[in-house]
């Protein structure tokens, strides 16, 4: 197979990275329009990822967030993201670079991007996996994809109409799993 001196990969990632950082621009500009909220899943220990030791224990591996109602002062970089969000009743603050973005998803409309992890990113998440199994005790938190809402889809809805009828309850976690065709 000949080889790639152009990296196409690399320049398609980023040319749908940048339709990621338009949207969000124009969401924390105008706010969502109609119907659309995403759904946006990252690594957690990704290179530039912040968020609190407390989410981190509870998402070690990737983390799925719904910007849709309840968040708050979303501020677009040119390689990152930040978004206040409300876990469990507890504000938090995120910073997500864009590099650390495996999927975005707006339900809506079904639209949604795949991206593949970047070399910088996979080293540091490798290399803080690493430091982590060398210096705690092993993680009992299940596997990656796992999220707090359940699949099955009438105890989904359920948290949803909880969730609206309790506003500034948090954000809502779900699985992408709900929304594949099957």
């Amino acid at each position: 197979m000949p080889t790639d001196h152009i990296r196409y990969d690399l320049l398609t990632s980023d040319a749908m990275r940048g339709v990621l950082r338009r949207v969000l621009t124009d969401a924390a500009e105008r706010g969502l329009p109609g119907e659309h909220h995403f759904f946006i899943t990252f690594k957690s220990k990704a290179d530039g990822v912040t968020i609190s030791s407390r989410l981190l224990t509870q998402y070690p591996e990737e983390m799925t967030i719904i910007l849709q109602h309840q968040f708050w002062d979303l501020t677009v970089t040119e390689d990152h993201f930040e978004v206040g969000l409300s876990f469990g009743g507890v504000p938090e603050r995120l910073v997500v670079p864009f590099n650390a973005i495996k999927s975005f998803f707006d339900p809506s409309v079904q639209f949604g991007l795949q991206f593949e992890p970047t070399e910088a990113g996979e080293a540091q998440a490798e290399k803080a996996e690493t430091e982590e199994t060398s210096t705690s005790e092993p993680s009992t938190a299940s596997s990656p994809t796992a999220l707090a809402v359940p699949a099955d889809p009438s105890q989904s809805a359920a948290a949803e109409s909880e969730d609206k009828s309790k506003p500034g309850q948090g954000a809502e976690v779900v699985r992408l799993d709900r929304f594949r065709k099957k």
